[in-house]
């Protein structure tokens, strides 16, 4: 059955917030259907309704059960289902510098390896795709996203990490991901990113959102520390445009 036939199921997730859930795999026909809902939830401005949290596959709405009950706040989102679902969403293509020496990649030869390639070419490889931001997850800022090349799909390490850089680009089966912070992973590593995920500075605090296309466009070592001290200075950018979906 596609993706799209599948009619969305509401639940209650408490007593003040509800989970519109459109499938049950990990998918971009199914991530475009949560996103649209998103945007038009967002656009509506529902009385009630105060925050969408869009996830793989559904779509959670926190609603103040002293303006609507759970009743309520379901009929306030079915009828904004199918909005501008004719039309391609505008979403950003972010391009993200991204480092791949072995000491930022010490899995990227076990990778390449795997997929019967040399590390340049599994580093081309990985950069030759727009990856597809599904949600925003496990850390501040931590974007999953799909989908990864055939070839480098390989599963989490046996052993996690205690300790995983801040700013590791990794892969684990279908997924790619940048970790914002230092802290343990299972993932496979293979770069690091010279930008911050996550400034809670700043509002919104993560530089990616659900929706977002990522290309990943390999830098050498010395383009790497040039970015990062800009960054760390406050001067840095990264090219950030309008796509369609």
């Amino acid at each position: 059955m596609e993706a799209q036939t599948i009619e969305p199921r509401f639940l209650a997730q408490g007593d003040a917030a509800l989970v519109v859930e459109f499938g049950d795999r990990i998918d971009r026909a199914v991530s475009a259907r949560v996103n649209r809902l998103a945007d038009a939830v967002r656009a509506a401005a529902v009385p009630g309704i105060s925050e969408v949290v869009p996830t793989f596959r559904s779509l959670l709405v926190f609603y103040d059960p002293l303006v609507l009950d759970f009743d309520g706040a379901i009929a306030g989102v079915r009828g904004l289902l199918g909005s501008g679902a004719g039309a391609g969403r505008k979403v950003r293509r972010v391009h993200m510098p991204a480092c791949y020496d072995e000491d930022f990649g010490p899995d990227l030869a076990e990778v390449a390896a795997h997929a019967g390639l040399s590390r340049a070419d599994a580093i081309r490889l990985h950069a030759s795709v727009d990856y597809h931001v599904y949600m925003l997850g496990f850390l501040p800022g931590y974007a999953y996203m799909g989908d990864v090349p055939d070839a480098l799909r390989m599963p989490r390490i046996e052993t996690p990490r205690v300790r995983v850089p801040a700013r590791s680009l990794a892969i684990a089966f279908g997924q790619t991901g940048i970790y914002p912070l230092e802290s343990p992973g299972g993932w496979r590593l293979i770069g690091v990113v010279p930008v911050e995920m996550c400034d809670m500075t700043k509002s919104p605090p993560a530089l990616l959102r659900p929706g977002d296309l990522v290309r990943f466009h390999p830098i050498e070592r010395k383009s790497f520390d040039a970015i990062r001290a800009d960054w760390v200075a406050g001067r840095g950018k990264i090219e950030i445009e309008e796509a369609v979906a």
